[in-house]
């Protein structure tokens, strides 16, 4: 589960040449465009998220489909929850349907649209309610696990498919639905009641991915690429997006800023580059004062990647704290936000060299002279515990500045020391000594990168993480495996899950050195021709000193 199958495996040298034939004027032919095969619950599942991903799930080349684990940790929230309100194992299929099973699970359902297309749906759980049906004085509804916090267009329609299909099926009216959501550490249930509404919203739906699925080429890119983060295909489309030079390529750009812009004249990247910022205020004033006000540093930033090279804000380094200090700490969180649980605080422990430069940013045939320190946060060690390793990792190097890229460090180290009771005099000598880079680099400089995230930046400094396409989302999948298989280290503890646990490390590593690499070029006068590299360019060194992958002290 923790490792990508080998079809969706990164082949990015492969990825302009798609990119080519899905922008050429008839890229598939008639006849591989026939909408024989059946709509799935998958398939309008994407739809309703992106209607060019619902093309490309159908058409696209599936060797440039990259694995995804924001799918798998999607599955184990599901599961878990459906474990929740299971008091038996569930039955598989229709054997179970037929002997009544309180539930079932692995039913394929088919039935056809208003429009006569074939429909095919596998819900992923099925529980039994006091009806009269084909099976006999019992029937089924659906049951969904609804993961954020609130029910979407998405749950609804999906919800009604698989009730209409069921209600062929078993010959008898689905009138509600049921749905499963976190609600804390209880588990809220909310019953959807089917309505007209919903089998026209539903019909309208499917009428409209056909008739996308008819397309010789994929649809428009969508206005909201921030979720595309969360699809295969993700290489893809920012491929495209670079090639057309869309909107949403501008860091600051989102959906509804672009939607204001589109109305104002301005289609592409080059239009902002090249658009004036007083006459395109005024045209957006009409919309508030803060899309008046952020025109200037947007038509900035689009000149900077237009350019291709830096342009500096504020002169100096804007890491004045690093100029007299013995030594730094960068720091990095790794979490399960929907667990609120911040499970690996990660220390490069970097002392000033005795020649009092710092060392250059890592390189691929370079050591890097910085003690790596992993700290593991088990919920059942406790905070008290946690605290006392950090304030005395800390303390060791009390006069050191600590290095972090975004807020989140800050943040939950400052909420953790409140609530073990440290003084407000000593909380804020701990913000004192805590130094975001990405806050500073905002301050000081433009970049020609399409986002200021750690990822984008570092990359286009050179930077490469030694792992492959991980991310946080990869990341906390391996903490849950380590979890479920009850890593820990205890005598005679069988090795499974100890390569996820290195994984881990390895990546938040990582993360501390690609920290390092911005703030060591900010401190080096940060040249404004720094390389355009892809998102995976030289790899990152192995530490120098040990990662003893435990959570012992």
């Amino acid at each position: 589960m923790g490792r990508p199958p080998a079809r969706y495996r990164e082949t990015q040298a492969a990825v302009p040449d798609a990119v080519s034939r899905l922008s050429s004027p008839s890229p598939l032919t008639a006849a591989s465009l026939s909408t024989a095969a059946p709509l799935t619950d998958g398939l309008l599942r994407g739809w309703l998220r992106c209607r060019r991903r619902a093309w490309l799930d159908r058409h696209g080349p599936s060797e440039l489909r990259r694995w995804n684990a924001h799918r798998a940790l999607a599955l184990q929230d599901q599961l878990l929850r459906f474990q929740q309100v299971l008091r038996e194992p569930p039955g598989r299929g229709l054997e179970a349907c037929q002997r009544g099973a309180e539930t079932v699970m692995g039913l394929r359902l088919r039935g056809r649209t208003a429009a006569g297309q074939p429909l095919e749906a596998h819900p992923p759980l099925l529980q039994r309610v006091q009806a009269p049906s084909d099976f006999g004085r019992h029937a089924y509804r659906p049951v969904l696990a609804r993961l954020g916090r609130r029910t979407t267009r998405e749950h609804r329609l999906l919800l009604t498919l698989w009730a209409r299909l069921l209600a062929e099926h078993q010959r008898a009216p689905v009138p509600h639905a049921l749905l499963l959501a976190s609600n804390g550490s209880r588990l809220a249930r909310e019953r959807l009641t089917l309505t007209v509404a919903l089998e026209s919203q539903l019909d309208d739906s499917l009428a409209r991915l056909e008739a996308d699925l008819r397309r010789s080429q994929p649809p428009p890119l969508t206005n909201d690429r921030k979720k595309c983060t969360l699809c295969g295909w993700r290489l893809l489309c920012d491929q495209e997006a670079a090639r057309e030079g869309h909107l949403s390529e501008v860091s600051g750009v989102g959906s509804k800023r672009r939607e204001l812009l589109v109305q104002a004249g301005v289609h592409t990247l080059a239009d902002l580059a090249g658009a004036d910022p007083d006459h395109l205020a005024r045209a957006l004033e009409i919309h508030g004062d803060q899309h008046r006000d952020s025109v200037p540093q947007l038509v900035a930033q689009a000149r900077v990647q237009a350019r291709g090279q830096a342009e500096r804000l504020l002169p100096g380094d804007g890491l004045p704290e690093l100029h007299p200090a013995p030594g730094v700490l960068i720091y990095d969180i790794e979490s399960d936000p929907d667990a609120a649980d911040n499970f690996l605080h990660g220390f490069l422990i970097l002392p000033r060299p005795a020649n009092g430069l710092w060392p250059a940013a890592p390189s691929a045939d370079a050591s890097f002279p910085a003690r790596y320190r992993p700290v593991l946060a088990l919920v059942e060690h406790g905070e008290e515990r946690l605290w006392r390793r950090l304030a005395a990792l800390l303390a060791r190097h009390a006069d050191w500045p600590v290095l972090h890229y975004g807020e989140t460090e800050k943040i939950q180290l400052l909420r953790l020391a409140e609530r073990q009771g440290v003084s407000e005099a000593e909380r804020a000598a701990l913000q004192q000594r805590l130094v975001d880079v990405h806050l500073r680099l905002r301050r000081h400089w433009l970049l020609p990168v399409n986002s200021y995230g750690l990822k984008a930046v570092a990359s286009w400094l050179g930077f490469r993480w030694s792992q492959t396409g991980v991310d946080g989302a990869r990341c906390l999948l391996w903490w849950r495996l380590w979890r479920q298989w009850g890593g820990t280290r205890r005598p005679g503890a069988p090795p499974r899950g100890r390569q996820e646990l290195a994984r881990i490390f390895r990546y938040n590593h990582d993360d501390g050195l690609a920290t390092w690499a911005v703030a060591h070029w900010m401190l080096s006068g940060a040249a404004p021709d720094a390389p355009d590299a892809p998102e995976d360019a030289p790899s990152a060194p192995e530490a120098s000193g040990s990662a003893t992958p435990t959570a012992e002290p």
